[in-house]
């Protein structure tokens, strides 16, 4: 099988291909620097000499906060981009994986959301994300929608990097203690979408690692994993003001997956160990 994957150069595209390449796959890992997504005439010029069976397509425009700002481009990437790949990925016959988010639902309630439920965006990304979901549905027979939340991995900046990284010079943090959701660890989610490429159990789908905590309590086990003696005081999201608004509630259901007989993946806090451990 061929796959083309976009966003190489970021955590989830990197982790992607190495998951591929480890399973005998002919995998082509494209960034900005090989193919302007927001280019049409690029995209289907590239696709069309690839010729891929399918696309994993994990480039996208994730500055949440710049994003309100920088509107034009978070248009052309999650929404332009995703069109001219998904147009090429019908013009080749290609199955196509949309990475999408958690930022796709309106963050109310306390109950995970499934993949039926309404979306509803709090903010601009969150709003081409989910532009970029009804392009795929609307223009391809063979699709996965693949929604994630809280993303860490070995290749670019996280959650997990900034808190080790404040740890070496500070004693105690304020860490936002009432938005909840599941870290995922790209390491994971990689094998899942490679096994997944592979079948045509197609749909909406939620994949993050198992189990929920809140930004605080994440920061909370990732000191206590590295032996880090830092104090971690919640706060709430009004004590800390963003350019976007973020969802409080990022519960996903993932039984979709294990229903469809997909694996799932590790608690969030085995894969953290297993993240920490690669990352020395």
């Amino acid at each position: 099988m061929k796959i083309l994957v976009t966003g190489y150069s970021g955590q989830l595209g990197h982790d992607v291909v190495r998951e591929g390449l480890k399973c005998g796959f002919n995998i082509h890992g494209i960034g900005r620097d090989e193919v302007d997504i927001t280019n049409e005439e690029d995209v289907y010029r590239f696709v069309r000499k690839v010729k891929p069976d399918a696309i994993i397509h994990c480039a996208a425009y994730t500055a949440v906060d710049k994003a309100e700002d920088e509107k034009e481009i978070c248009q052309n990437v999650n929404v332009k981009g995703t069109k001219y790949l998904a147009s090429s990925a019908k013009e080749v016959n290609a199955k196509f994986i949309y990475i999408s988010t958690d930022y796709v639902f309106d963050g109310e309630g306390e109950t995970p959301f499934v993949e039926t439920d309404t979306a509803d965006p709090i903010c601009y990304y969150g709003l081409t994300k989910y532009e970029g979901e009804k392009i795929v549905e609307q223009m391809l027979e063979d699709w996965f929608i693949v929604r994630i939340s809280w993303v860490f991995g070995i290749n670019g900046n996280n959650f997990v990097k900034t808190m080790l990284k404040l740890a070496e010079t500070k004693t105690q943090l304020n860490v936002v203690g009432d938005q909840v959701g599941s870290p995922t660890y790209t390491f994971d989610l990689a094998r899942l979408l490679i096994d997944m490429v592979q079948s045509d159990k197609y749909g909406i789908y939620h994949a993050s690692n198992e189990g929920f905590c809140n930004w605080a309590e994440f920061a909370m086990e990732i000191f206590k994993q590295t032996n880090k003696d830092v104090k971690v005081n919640f706060i709430t999201t009004e004590d800390y003001p963003t350019r976007a608004m973020r969802p409080k509630n990022s519960r996903m259901s993932k039984q979709k997956l294990i229903d469809n007989g997909f694996k799932p993946l590790p608690k969030w806090q085995d894969a953290l160990e297993h993240y920490i451990t690669e990352l020395t």
